[in-house]
C-alpha cells in the first residue's frame, strides 16, 4: 500500500456526523419493502438490473457537485482499489438480490431476521479483524441484542438461508466498504460502474426479447416509473450508509443495523399480514433498549469531545 492509500484510510473511531448519516441510512432502508412491493411482480434480476444502471446518474451527479472527479480518476488508476471495488460489488449484488427475491416471495420475516443476525457478525468482524475494543455499556447493549435475536431464532425454528446468506454478505460488505481506500460517495460510483455494463447487457437481453417491464406496451407506465425510481431508492441510503460507515467503528455500524430489520418486522406483520407472535413481543422491547443503551453512550462520548 502507498502512503497515500494508507493516508486515505478512516480512522477507527465514532463521530456524530457518522452516526447520522447511519442512521437516515437506515431509516430509509426500513421503509424500502414497501417499494419492493410494489415491484414484486417484476423478476427480481430485472429490478436489480435497474437498481444498478439508474443509480449510475445520480453516483455522478453527486461527484461533480462534490468535484471530487479527480479522486475518482485516482481510485481507477489504483489496482487495488479497483479490486477492493470489485468485491463491494459483488457482495452488494448478492445481498441486493436476495433481498428483492425475498420480499417478493413473502419472506419479509426472513430479511429482517437476517439483518438483525447480521450486527453480531460484524461485531465479530470488528473484533477479530480490526481489534475493536467494546466499552461497557457497548456490551450491555449487545448482550440484549443477543438475547432478543436468541429468541427470534428459536421463534423461527432454525436460520433460513436468506438469513444467511443476507448475514455474511452485508457483513463482508460492511467490512470492505470501511477499508476500501477513496472517499464513500466514490466507492459507491465506482461499484455501479462496474456493475453496470453488464446490468446493461441484461436489460437490452430483456427488452429484446420482449420480457422486459421498462417501455413495454404490455407493462404499464407505472413499471416504468418504478423501475427508473429503483435508482434513487438505492443510492441514496447506501451513499449516506458509506458516508457514514467511514466515520463509525464497524460495531457501531452493527448495532446500528437493528434499525431497520425492526422496521421491517413492522410493514411485515402491520402491512404485509405475516404473523406476529409472542417471540417478537418479547424481542422487540430488548432490540430497542440496547439501541437505546448504546446511542446515548456514543452521544455521550461526542458531547465529551466537544
Amino acid at each position: 500500500m502507498t502512503d497515500q492509500s494508507a493516508a486515505a484510510l478512516p480512522k477507527n473511531e465514532d463521530t456524530l456526523g457518522g452516526f447520522l448519516y447511519a442512521l437516515s441510512a437506515y431509516l430509509l432502508w426500513g421503509f424500502l419493502p414497501v417499494y419492493m412491493k410494489a415491484v414484486a411482480h417484476i423478476p427480481p434480476s430485472e429490478v436489480i438490473a435497474h437498481r444498478i444502471i439508474w443509480s449510475l446518474p445520480i453516483a455522478g451527479l453527486v461527484l461533480i457537485v462534490l468535484k471530487r472527479t479527480d479522486d475518482l480518476k485516482a481510485a481507477l488508476r489504483s489496482p487495488r482499489t479497483l479490486l477492493l471495488a470489485c468485491m463491494t460489488a459483488a457482495l452488494i449484488t448478492v445481498n441486493w438480490g436476495l433481498y428483492v427475491w425475498a420480499i417478493g416471495a413473502g419472506r419479509a420475516l426472513d430479511t429482517a431476521l437476517g439483518y438483525y443476525i447480521n450486527p453480531l457478525f460484524s461485531v465479530a468482524l470488528g473484533s477479530l479483524l480490526l481489534k475493536e475494543k467494546l466499552t461497557g455499556a457497548q456490551k450491555v447493549s449487545i448482550a440484549l441484542a443477543v438475547a432478543a435475536v436468541a429468541v427470534l431464532t428459536y421463534e423461527a425454528g432454525g436460520l433460513p438461508w436468506v438469513s444467511l446468506g443476507l448475514t455474511i454478505s452485508w457483513g463482508f460488505y460492511a467490512l470492505f466498504r470501511k477499508t476500501l481506500p477513496v472517499g464513500p460517495n466514490q466507492g459507491f460510483f465506482l461499484e455501479v460502474m462496474i456493475l453496470a455494463l453488464p446490468a446493461l447487457g441484461y436489460i437490452i437481453y430483456l427488452q429484446s426479447t420482449g420480457k422486459g417491464h421498462f417501455l413495454t406496451s404490455a407493462s404499464p407506465l407505472s413499471d416504468t416509473a418504478l423501475l427508473v425510481g429503483c435508482g434513487a431508492v438505492t443510492a441514496v441510503p447506501l451513499m449516506l450508509y458509506a458516508n457514514g460507515a467511514k466515520l463509525l467503528r464497524l460495531s457501531t455500524i452493527g448495532i446500528m443495523q437493528y434499525i431497520a430489520p425492526t422496521m421491517i418486522f413492522i410493514f411485515a406483520v402491520f402491512v404485509f399480514g405475516e404473523p406476529f407472535g409472542h417471540a417478537q413481543m418479547i424481542a422487540f422491547p430488548l432490540i430497542w433498549l440496547a439501541l437505546v443503551v448504546y446511542t446515548g453512550s456514543m452521544l455521550q462520548k461526542a458531547r465529551k469531545s466537544r
